[in-house]
């Protein structure tokens, strides 16, 4: 993806010029794009060929990653109400891939973890995601992964109190 130095200070453009969206608004809009269009490679690439639905694919990726979640702290995170929340931890639980864990500094607390079934699985996401942001970022210089990597760290932080 190579840029020239014009292309890398310039504001981000609207698909329609005639709209001065302004870069804060441009750059969200930007970002809520990235949010949508990536949901296909990693339905595709992902979900599919390891038999789970998107939902069920963020929870195991959630879990994997950040360790035991209640299902409000997995609604917040994954920006999915509730129920959608509860029926997907109620599949991947008949499944296998997810259970229960106490939480000793809170009773009324329900977080759930992956099983070794489900971690297995979450390791198994791995190669696939690489796949897929291997061909996304595919023209992107290591100084330009950098940067993004850590944009994208910073608005996640901004996002969650991090």
């Amino acid at each position: 993806m190579a840029t020239t130095s014009a292309q890398t200070q310039a504001a981000p453009q609207a698909a329609r010029p005639e709209l001065d969206l302004g870069e804060d608004a441009a750059l969200l809009v930007d970002l809520l794009k990235l949010g949508t269009f990536i949901a296909r490679p990693m339905r595709e690439g992902v979900a599919e060929p390891m038999g789970l639905s998107q939902n069920d694919l963020k929870i195991i990726l959630a879990l994997g990653g950040e360790g035991e979640l209640a299902g409000h702290e997995l609604s917040d995170i994954m920006g999915l109400p509730p129920m959608n929340v509860s029926r997907a931890i109620a599949a991947l639980s008949e499944r296998g891939l997810v259970e229960q864990a106490p939480d000793a500094t809170n009773r009324r607390r329900k977080p759930v973890r992956l099983t070794d079934a489900g971690m297995d699985l979450f390791r198994q996401t791995i190669p696939a995601m690489a796949k897929i942001g291997g061909h996304l970022f595919a023209d992107f210089t290591p100084k330009q992964r950098a940067v993004f990597h850590a944009a994208a760290q910073a608005i996640l932080a901004r996002m969650t109190g991090g």
